[in-house]
């Protein structure tokens, strides 16, 4: 019988979508490179996905945000991202965890519970905290570094962290787990070198925050606030999704 996943078979084969269905992945930040793995993740099958993120839509993550639209704006992302899933999965166990995974409660997320772990968060102790718990625990882990502030979609590579290079994010986790005796960890990372946003105070959330709400994480708590587009983190994240199903599956292709 035909299904929205039909087109998907006739290029994986019937065992691989079933072990697409009963996976479960979880991805931690769904902004906007996690949007768009959780948008792979769900038009390909997989049958749980969890997503993590304490933030909701702001406007200024339209340019950008699969799941941020004029409708969403002050929305919770995760509750955004479940009725998203669930409208092209309606099977899919969808399991929202309002919160940013931080080193100070990651005792409260179990890791070992997953087939696959996405880490799209962008503040590198939360990252570091999130790859050194899965490496230890032996779960499946892509990290995703830095989107912002770049403009070439065919500038990412996929890779192990110990080859990474250009992305300065990457280049300081490297730097940290290298102390740790932790030196692979599987990458998407882009070699475009990240250009200086544009000075512009008229329209800058530093002078001019248009959060909807006062429980909102503020861009004005950043050192500086990045640029981005349409085109960069979307490209990023559709990658990232495509890795994790490919590995999910890859014995059977």
């Amino acid at each position: 019988m035909q299904n929205q996943f039909s087109r998907t078979q006739l290029l994986f084969g019937q065992p691989a979508i079933e072990r697409l269905a009963q996976s479960r992945v979880a991805v931690f930040g769904v902004g906007g490179v996690g949007g768009y793995v959780v948008e792979v993740l769900a038009r390909s099958g997989v049958g749980a996905i969890d997503v993590f993120d304490d933030d909701r839509v702001c406007l200024t993550n339209v340019n950008r945000q699969v799941f941020a639209l004029l409708s969403t704006v002050g929305k919770h992302k995760v509750d955004v991202a479940e009725q998203r899933i669930l409208d092209i999965n309606r099977h899919c166990k969808v399991t929202k965890h309002r919160m940013f995974y931080l080193v100070g409660n990651a005792d409260q997320v179990d890791l070992s519970v997953y087939d696959y772990v996405v880490d799209c968060i962008d503040t590198v102790t939360a990252k570091i905290e999130l790859i050194r718990r899965c490496t230890c625990l032996g779960v499946p882990l892509l990290v995703c570094m830095g989107a912002a502030n770049k403009l070439d979609p065919t500038a990412f590579r996929v890779g192990d962290l110990s080859k990474t290079n250009v992305d300065p994010l990457a280049k300081a986790i490297r730097k940290r787990l290298r102390k740790e005796g932790i030196r692979h960890a599987k990458c998407v990372w882009s070699e475009e070198e990240p250009r200086t946003p544009i000075e512009d105070d008229t329209i800058s959330c530093r002078f001019h925050c248009i959060c909807p709400a006062k429980d909102m994480r503020r861009c004005t708590e950043r050192r500086t606030i990045p640029a981005s587009n349409a085109f960069v983190p979307a490209a990023e994240g559709i990658i990232a999704g495509g890795e994790v199903v490919k590995d999910l599956i890859t014995d059977l292709l």
